[in-house]
Formats: structure tokens, C-alpha cells, sequence
């Protein structure tokens, strides 16, 4: 068995973060390469409605665009975590698996901004949903005391539930589209799961973490709802856009949420 200071062990403790890392370098390097050969399609104004003006440029909008490193940085930032402080209820592989699908919210959502094409909304909100569904499906496992595989089979339906409402076209008061609607009621649900679990006391998690992730969330959600087009906090050619503060709050809150699975005793996931 080799110790502490061997090679071998090194590379185990730093795959999280190495993975991770490949990821982020990966996807926005992939990004950048679609921006420059028109990958992406045409503009169609997708995003269009989330208050900055659209630049004739490289880069539509700038703001709500840039502002996605956010997801980049605590994605890197968890993946850390999982390399060198542990995931508590997390194994070292769902912790990699969180901080990848935080990562992947960055250039995801900043196809869209950069490009406002169609093939770019479609990258932007299958990431989100993606995170959303794991976050339900790691909570509902742990209600209902499901195995590993009870965890997969549920994000590979939750996320097929998912694919439906995007496909559904559909106005919704407030959070505009039914894929919005689906998002914000699977990340609601997961935090809801998560009180009962610890409630319960089938758990030793740190509800602080989870309550200061929500109310990010909240706050980040008023931001998002009064920088729209229209909104009263909506300044077209600012460079200091709502939207790029939902971003930067989601972030955030993504870590924070982290922070919470990480407060827990070691189990199965």
C-alpha cells in the first residue's frame, strides 16, 4: 500500500480537481473555437430578453457573457475542496461530478449571451438542468434511502422530464418559459428534500450552508426578475448588467450548496 507522500496517492487525491480543471479548459476552449466558426449558428436573439443590448461584435453581450466565469471559478473552487478538505455525504466522484456540472454552467450559459443563437439556448439551459437534476435526485436518493444506482436511474429521468418542458412551448408568469419553471421547481424541491432529510436526523448536514445557499438564490432570483427588458433595474448598454450579477450570485450559491453536502458524515454517495 503506498503512503501518504507517493506518487500514486498524489495523483488519486488531485484527480477532482485535475478532472475538473481538464474541464474547464475543455468547454471553453470548445466555446471559443464555436464563437470563431459560427458553430453556434445564426443569431436569433436568443437571451435577447434579459435587458443588454446585443454588440455588433465577437461577443453580443458582454456582461451577462464574461460574468459566467463565475461558474468557472467555483467549480475550481469545489473541485479543491474535493482534493484536498473531503465531500463529507459526497463520495470523491459525485463531488467531481458537482464541481464538473458547475463548471459547465459557465460556458453553457455564455453560448447563449455570446452568440444569442438558437444551438446556444440549448447549451445554456440543458447545463442548468444537468446541476438541477442532480440536486433533486441527490436529495430525493437520500430520503428515500435509494442505493447509487437508484441516484442515476433518477437523474436520467428527471432529466428526460427536463428535456420534455423544453421542447414545450409554454409562457409562464414570472419565470417566462416552462423550462425555467421546471428548473427553479427542482432546485426548490432538492432544498424542501433536504430539510426533511435532516429533520429527520438521518443526517448530520450543516443547514446554515443550505440556508445561505437559498437565500443567494432568492436574491439572485429578484435581481434576475427586475434586470429584464423593461425592468427597473435594466440599463441596456451598462456594463454592470443584472443578469451578470445572477450569474455571479448563482455561483455562489452553487458553492454554498457544496459547502452544505460537505458539512455531512460520509455515506453512500
Amino acid at each position: 500500500m503506498p503512503d501518504a507522500d507517493s506518487p500514486g496517492t498524489a495523483r488519486s487525491r488531485n484527480r477532482p480537481l485535475i478532472v475538473t480543471a481538464l474541464t474547464a479548459v475543455g468547454s471553453v476552449s470548445l466555446l471559443g473555437a464555436a464563437l470563431v466558426f459560427g458553430w453556434l449558428g445564426p443569431d436569433v436573439g436568443r437571451g435577447g430578453s434579459f435587458c443588454e443590448a446585443a454588440r455588433d461584435a465577437f461577443i453580443k453581450q458582454p456582461a451577462n457573457t464574461l460574468s459566467n466565469l463565475g461558474f468557472v471559478v467555483a467549480g475550481l473552487a469545489i473541485a479543491w475542496h474535493v482534493s484536498r478538505r473531503g465531500t463529507g455525504a459526497l463520495s470523491a466522484s459525485l463531488g467531481t461530478a458537482y464541481a464538473v456540472l458547475v463548471v459547465l454552467l459557465g460556458p453553457g450559459s455564455a453560448a447563449m449571451h455570446a452568440s444569442q443563437s438558437a444551438l446556444g439556448g440549448r447549451l445554456d439551459v440543458y447545463s442548468m438542468y444537468l446541476l438541477a437534476s442532480f440536486v433533486f435526485s441527490y436529495a430525493a436518493a437520500r430520503l428515500l434511502a435509494l442505493l447509487f444506482a437508484g441516484f442515476a436511474g433518477l437523474f436520467v429521468v428527471v432529466l428526460g422530464v427536463c428535456t420534455i418542458a423544453e421542447f414545450t412551448s409554454a409562457d409562464v408568469p414570472v419565470v417566462m418559459t416552462t423550462g425555467n419553471a421546471v428548473f427553479a421547481v427542482l432546485l426548490l424541491a432538492g432544498l424542501v428534500m433536504e430539510v426533511v432529510v435532516r429533520s429527520r436526523g438521518a443526517s448530520r448536514l450543516d443547514l446554515r450552508w443550505g440556508l445561505a445557499s437559498a437565500a443567494v438564490l432568492v436574491a439572485a432570483f429578484v435581481i434576475w426578475n427586475t434586470g429584464k427588458d423593461g425592468g427597473p433595474l435594466c440599463e441596456p448598454y451598462s456594463l454592470l448588467q443584472p443578469h451578470a450579477v445572477w450569474h455571479v450570485l448563482d455561483a455562489v450559491a452553487a458553492w454554498l450548496l457544496f459547502r452544505f453536502y460537505a458539512s455531512s458524515r460520509p455515506g453512500w454517495g
